[in-house]
């Protein structure tokens, strides 16, 4: 994230003819530079303006930013859930759509981390998230079991 000193050098570099104002052409040159392209009037219609004085270009670039730093966390949400049914995956054996206690059994024994001296049962750890009392675990009930246990 820039600070208002570079800012400020931003603003005064992209003012061509120094009259404390972005024109909207000066404005869409920065953008077409990062690879926002918008018309002139679809600029004009997001702005609200012809030009844009130092704290009004402060005000359209924090906007910029936070639509970025939001499409980052969808995104960041979308790969979470892509990971998450990748896993769902390993331990649904048989492609039904849910995890059998077996399933997770034998999952977690491959993976060496079922000891079956341990007196750990898998239908009870499969109860705690089983939210709908039907002894498996569906993909909801999976995710929310994997982002509980962080």
């Amino acid at each position: 994230m820039l600070n208002t000193k570079d800012l400020h050098r931003i603003f005064q570099k992209l003012d061509k003819n120094g009259d404390g104002l972005l024109s909207l052409e000066e404005l869409n040159w920065l953008l077409e530079g990062i690879g926002v392209n918008f018309s002139l009037k679809e600029l004009e219609y997001s702005v609200g303006k012809t030009s844009l004085n130092f704290d009004e270009f402060l005000l359209f670039y924090d906007s910029i930013t936070k639509q970025n730093d939001d499409k980052n966390e969808i995104l960041e949400e979308k790969d979470e859930e892509q990971d998450l049914a990748k896993a769902f995956n390993v331990f649904d054996l048989n492609g039904d759509g849910f995890i059998s206690c077996e399933e997770l059994q034998s999952v977690l024994a491959r993976l060496g981390l079922w000891d079956e001296t341990s007196g750990k049962d898998c239908r009870s750890m499969i109860y705690v998230y089983d939210t709908n009392l039907d002894g498996v675990l569906d993909f909801q009930e999976f995710k929310n079991m994997m982002l509980h246990a962080n």
